[in-house]
């Protein structure tokens, strides 16, 4: 595993134009734990996990992770995964053409660290590199998904929805990070998917990572996360327990536009 640590988000904001979309969020993950983020469609969750792997740079602010004091906003997004951080999309990013085996070896490319001539050359410790590679990839699939594993040359493209997401968390993990971010990974799902999911992440948690999940399901999210993050229009408008949150008026306002406790099973279910 990277480096163990804390990560701590300070005053992080980001416009698009005179859209703001992020505006001076400030939000906590320790070492080994799960928080949970939830909002309304357009409350900057996924910009935040953009502007923390360097997809989209911030405006302002500070993401300092791990033991070093690592200021995440300062990488490129290939450093950020060096440095121990990986993630998932909202929509689910594999190779459908290529076999589940290809697309978690994707995720190896951080430990290569093999010259491109010594490839044309066929060096042997090429051969090992590919073989250790080969070797971890399997020991992901079969963590997260055995059946899965049992058939690993499988193109990707003929897995169940849910199972494309399994093999995207193999991806995920087989770099051995440290941080783990999950965008809506139940997004899509039946309630029976999404609880076979929730098990699946717990399980990766177990591990020691930190995770930092984005979802609409509070209750999703209260079964795996010990803290809530509620964002809306790119402000944190409240964080907590699940009990705490799930009742809080503004965040039912914010998701329902009204206010009552009546409705907070469509918040639970995402509906």
């Amino acid at each position: 595993m990277k480096q163990s640590g804390d990560l701590e988000i300070t005053n992080l904001t980001k416009s698009f134009g005179g859209v703001r979309a992020l505006a001076g969020v400030d939000l906590k993950v320790g070492a080994r734990e799960t928080v949970g983020v939830i909002g309304p469609n357009g409350s900057g969750k996924t910009t935040l996990f953009n502007v923390m792997t360097g997809i989209v740079p911030a405006n302002d602010g500070s993401a300092i992770w791990g033991r070093n004091g690592t200021d995440l906003l300062k990488l490129k997004p290939w450093q950020v995964f060096e440095a121990g951080v990986s993630r998932t999309f909202q929509n689910i990013r594999l190779s459908p053409g290529q076999s589940v085996l290809e697309n978690v070896l994707v995720g190896c490319h951080v430990a290569s660290r093999t010259s491109w001539w010594s490839v044309l050359a066929g060096l042997p410790h090429v051969g090992h590199r590919d073989s250790a590679a080969c070797d971890r990839a399997m020991d992901a699939l079969k963590f997260v998904a055995s059946g899965i594993a049992a058939a690993p040359h499988r193109l990707a493209g003929e897995l169940s929805y849910a199972d494309r997401r399994r093999v995207e968390f193999a991806r995920a993990i087989v770099s051995d990070p440290a941080l783990l971010l999950l965008d809506e990974p139940t997004a899509g799902m039946n309630p029976r998917e999404t609880e076979e999911i929730a098990d699946d992440i717990r399980k990766i948690a177990e591990r020691g990572l930190s995770v930092l999940v984005i979802e609409h399901k509070m209750k999703f999210v209260a079964s795996l996360a010990q803290r809530i993050v509620v964002l809306n229009f790119g402000r944190k408008i409240a964080e907590g327990a699940y009990e705490n949150v799930r009742s809080d008026p503004v965040v039912l306002e914010s998701y329902l536009g009204r206010k009552g406790d009546h409705l907070t099973q469509k918040l639970e279910t995402g509906m």
